[in-house]
């Protein structure tokens, strides 16, 4: 089945609320002329109020990771024409859904997902996307959407899951390839030969068969993950890492990784969302498309895992200095873990720590803690460290469209 992308083309009139930014390299020159085959025009008095713009709900019930719900987010908020809520098993049965136009089911466990849903409302999302609607899920919401046999999951995308009992496989930066569908929809990243984003312990995808539902893949998996739980090797790499269908009238978006949780890259989840309402593709700024921020692969060993969980033991007990090598080892192997133990060190004893942990949140983009960073930013005692703490905040403030701010 042909997944296409629409297509428009902008005008000459003054009325442009998107204008593609001059870059100075060829690859980016490259990028940059592909990108305007697909953007569109947009008239400049859209107010973008709540009521205008595209409503997305991300699904926050027992089962969804707690981070992996803030990082989908925060990912919708760097979208100029999304508003995002979260919403529960009784908002979708008390038809929270009728005034939603996407649903995005996050990183979790997808079983317990399924459970925490119920079957009634499982065929409310059926129908939400069968009449025309869209659906993106992200690693264990891709799960949910599958077809895998002798598997709670809704049957959506047309795929199912092999190799479930290693599902502990592992994590880190993983590297993956474009189609050329996934060249079209994601053109930021169309000339490079390799990108980078996070994986964790993603479902390992084929066709169903027997399933009647067809998907058409926009990203390959390139990496073997098999650091954990004696799971076999060149399992992972060469399988899909985007895939994408129709379902009734509406769309489905699945995705094995998490681009919402990797710096540079969160944009492609509200992408993600405009290919399932096919809406035209918009551009990003320069702040939020880093792709050139991961280039390697950084899978995390057990001994990595070992040295993770050290951080945190010095993290309640060590010196300052202890701390700051932490932070700086944990940054460098972009650490799951550690995206939840960084914010109390805004408040730490030692005004280093505090800026430390104050450039890590803004270097990760994570944009769930700027209200701490301002919190942290305004409450600092040291009028040298005040200033710097203003810049972190701003780092992170300046990602955001000025009306979602």
């Amino acid at each position: 089945m042909k997944v296409k992308v629409k297509v428009e083309t902008k005008t000459k009139g003054k009325a442009k609320l998107y204008r593609v930014a001059a870059f100075t390299s060829l690859s980016l020159l490259l990028s940059s002329w592909c990108f305007s085959l697909y953007q569109c025009s947009r008239p400049n008095n859209l107010s973008h109020s709540p009521d205008t713009k595209t409503q997305v709900g991300v699904f926050d019930g027992h089962g969804g990771a707690q981070t992996c719900v803030w990082e989908a987010v925060a990912a919708i908020k760097l979208d100029l024409e999304m508003n995002v809520r979260t919403i529960t098993s009784a908002d979708i049965a008390m038809n929270v859904l009728d005034s939603l136009d996407a649903l995005i089911i996050p990183g979790g466990g997808g079983s317990r997902q399924f459970l925490n849903l119920g079957e009634e409302n499982h065929d409310r999302i059926r129908k939400f996307v069968a009449d025309g609607k869209g659906a993106v899920g992200i690693c264990a919401g891709a799960y949910l959407f599958s077809s895998t046999p002798g598997y709670s999951c809704l049957q959506l995308n047309g795929a199912k899951a092999i190799d479930i009992e290693h599902d502990n496989r592992g994590h880190g930066v993983a590297k993956f390839t474009l189609t050329d569908e996934g060249k079209r929809l994601f053109p930021e990243i169309a000339h490079r030969d390799t990108s980078y984003v996070m994986y964790y312990e993603g479902p390992v995808f084929v066709n169903n068969e027997s399933d009647t539902v067809e998907y058409q893949t926009h990203a390959i998996m390139e990496s073997d993950v098999h650091e954990e739980g004696n799971a076999p090797k060149n399992m992972t790499n060469g399988k899909p890492f985007f895939t994408a269908n129709r379902y009734g009238k509406g769309r489905v978006f699945s995705s094995i990784a998490h681009p919402e949780a990797t710096p540079g890259m969160m944009w492609m989840i509200p992408r993600m969302v405009r290919w399932a309402l096919d809406m035209p593709i918009v551009e990003y700024t320069n702040e939020v498309v880093k792709p050139d921020l991961f280039e390697k692969e950084i899978l995390m060993s057990v001994a990595d895992l070992r040295e993770e969980s050290k951080c945190f033991d010095t993290f309640l007990y060590g010196t300052a200095e202890q701390k700051l090598e932490a932070l700086d080892w944990l940054q460098s192997h972009l650490s799951w873990s550690a995206k939840r133990w960084v914010q109390g060190l805004l408040y730490d004893g030692n005004p280093k720590v505090r800026l430390r942990a104050a450039k890590y949140i803004a270097d990760t983009q994570y944009l769930h803690y700027l209200p701490d960073l301002k919190a942290a930013w305004l409450s600092e005692q040291d009028v040298e460290m005040k200033e710097k703490m203003e810049e972190q905040y701003l780092r992170v403030l300046n990602l955001l469209p000025q009306v979602n701010r």
